[in-house]
C-alpha cells in the first residue's frame, strides 16, 4: 500500500439515532467516572477511607453503562475477550487471589470492581471500530482538558497547586503530575483521532493543542517526556505506512533509536536525571520498590491479595513494614510491575507480563496491517512508559487501565468483526 488510505474511514457513517447517540454517551460517560477527575473536587485534598463508601457508591453508575453496552452486543463481547486468552487468565487469578488473601472480604469486594472495570473496556472495545473508540476516547479527554483548563482559570485554589510545588496546575486532580500524565495520554488518543477521522482533524488536533498546554503548565518534565513521545510514535506510525520501502527504512532506524536509547539509560542515568530535575531515587519511588521486594520475598508465589496490601493497617501487616523500610508511608508501589507481583505474586505477574507481551506483538503486526495502529502505538508508548513509576495495570476503577484493555482487545478484534454485526 503507498500512502495513507482513509477509505475505511470517509465512508458513510450510519445515521445519528438517538439510540447510537445514548449509547455513545455511555460510554464517552464511563470514561469521565473512571477518570476519577470528580474525586478530588467534590471530596478535597483529605479525602480518605472514611469517604470510602461514598466514593466506591459514585462509581456504580460506570458499572451500570458497562452492563448497559454488554447488553447491547453480548455475543460480540464474549468473543473479543476470547481472543485475548491471557487477559483471561489474569482476571481468573485475580478472582483465586481471594483464596490466598491477608483480607479475603477487601479482596473479593476489589475482585468486583476490577472486573467491572475490565467490563468497560473490553465492551468499547468489542463494540467500536478503531475510529470510534479514539473519538469516544478523545471526546473524554477533550471534556476532562476544557474543565481542568477552566478550574485553573476560574478557581486557581482548586485548579493551581497551592503547596509543595506552588504555582503547577494540576487541573481537576490533587497533584500536577497526574494533570500531566493524563494529558499527556490525552494528547496522543486525541492525535489518533484526527488521524483517523480527518474530517474533524482539525477539531482533533486544536484540543490536543490544549492538552500540550496543559501538560506544560503542570511543570511535569516526565509527562512532557511522554507526551514527545506519543508524537514521535504517531508521526512513525504515519511513515511507516507509507510504503514498503520506507517500513524497512524507518524501521532499522527505529531499532538503531531504541538500542542508543537504551545505552543512554544505562550509561548516562544521572544525566538523565538531572535534565528531567529528579534525584536517583525517583523522589523515593526506589526506596518503596526495595521496601515492596523485601515483602514479596515472604510471599513470591501468591503475594499477598489483590488490592489489599495498602490498606491493612495492623501493626506487623506489609504495609507497616515497608512504611519502616521506607521512611515514609506509600500509597501504592508505584510501579505496575512490582504491584502484580506484591499483590498475586509471580503467577499473576506472568500473565500480566504474557498479556502485555500479546499486546504488543499485535500492535507491531498493526503497523503494517492496520490503522488502528495510529492509537494503538502512541497509547502503549505512553501507557507503558507510566507504568514505569505508576500502579495502574490490572487495577480497577480506574480509566487508563479501562483503555488499555480496550486498545488490546481491539487489537485482536478487528474492524471487520464489528462491520459485520452491523450488517
Amino acid at each position: 500500500m503507498s500512502g495513507l488510505s482513509y477509505a475505511p474511514v470517509l465512508a458513510p457513517a450510519p445515521p445519528l439515532t438517538a439510540w447510537r447517540l445514548l449509547l455513545a454517551g455511555a460510554s464517552v460517560f464511563l470514561l469521565l467516572v473512571y477518570s476519577q477527575a470528580w474525586v478530588f473536587p467534590l471530596m478535597g485534598e483529605q479525602a480518605d477511607t472514611s469517604q470510602g463508601g461514598l466514593i466506591r457508591a459514585l462509581y456504580l453508575p460506570a458499572y451500570a453503562a458497562g452492563f448497559l453496552l454488554l447488553a447491547v452486543s453480548p455475543g460480540a463481547t464474549f468473543q473479543a475477550l476470547l481472543r485475548q486468552p491471557f487477559l483471561v487468565a489474569l482476571m481468573l487469578l485475580v478472582a483465586a487471589s481471594t483464596l490466598w488473601s491477608i483480607a479475603p472480604d477487601q479482596t473479593l469486594r476489589r475482585v468486583f470492581a476490577a472486573y467491572c472495570s475490565a467490563l468497560g473496556g473490553v465492551v468499547l472495545a468489542s463494540r467500536l471500530k478503531w475510529s470510534e473508540l479514539a473519538e469516544v476516547a478523545g471526546a473524554s479527554f477533550a471534556i476532562l482538558a476544557v474543565a481542568s483548563l477552566a478550574a485553573a482559570v476560574a478557581l486557581p485554589s482548586v485548579g493551581i497547586m497551592q503547596e509543595i510545588f506552588p504555582g503547577a496546575w494540576r487541573g481537576l486532580w490533587s497533584e500536577k503530575n497526574a494533570l500531566g500524565g493524563n494529558m499527556a495520554l490525552g494528547f496522543a488518543i486525541m492525535g489518533a483521532a484526527a488521524m483517523l477521522n480527518p474530517r474533524r482533524r482539525i477539531i482533533w488536533w486544536g484540543f490536543a493543542g490544549l492538552a500540550l498546554l496543559l501538560t506544560l503548565m503542570s511543570t511535569s518534565k516526565t509527562s512532557l517526556v511522554a507526551l514527545a513521545l506519543g508524537l514521535g510514535a504517531l508521526i512513525f506510525v504515519a511513515i511507516v505506512r507509507r510504503g514498503p520501502a520506507t517500513r524497512v527504512a524507518i524501521l532499522w532506524l527505529a531499532i538503531v533509536g531504541v538500542g542508543m536509547g537504551l545505552g543512554v539509560i544505562v550509561f548516562a542515568a544521572d544525566a538523565i536525571f538531572d535534565l528531567l530535575g529528579k534525584d536517583a531515587t525517583l523522589t523515593g519511588r526506589t526506596e518503596i520498590w526495595a521496601a515492596a521486594m523485601t515483602q514479596i520475598q515472604s510471599r513470591p508465589w501468591t503475594g499477598f491479595g489483590f488490592g489489599v496490601v495498602w490498606d491493612d493497617l495492623g501493626p506487623w501487616a506489609p504495609l507497616a513494614q515497608m512504611t519502616r523500610d521506607a521512611g515514609f508511608t506509600p500509597q501504592h508501589a508505584h510501579n505496575s510491575w512490582i504491584e502484580q507481583w506484591l499483590g498475586m505474586g509471580i503467577l499473576g505477574l506472568a500473565a500480566f507480563a504474557l498479556f502485555y507481551a500479546q499486546t504488543v506483538l499485535l500492535a507491531v503486526v498493526a503497523l503494517f496491517r492496520d490503522p488502528g495502529a495510529y492509537l494503538a502505538a502512541p497509547f502503549l508508548i505512553v501507557y507503558s512508559l507510566m507504568t514505569i513509576t505508576e500502579s495502574i495495570a490490572v487495577s480497577y476503577n480506574d480509566f487508563r487501565w479501562v483503555l488499555f484493555l480496550a486498545v488490546a482487545v481491539k487489537l485482536a478484534w478487528p474492524d471487520r468483526e464489528i462491520e459485520a454485526r452491523r450488517g
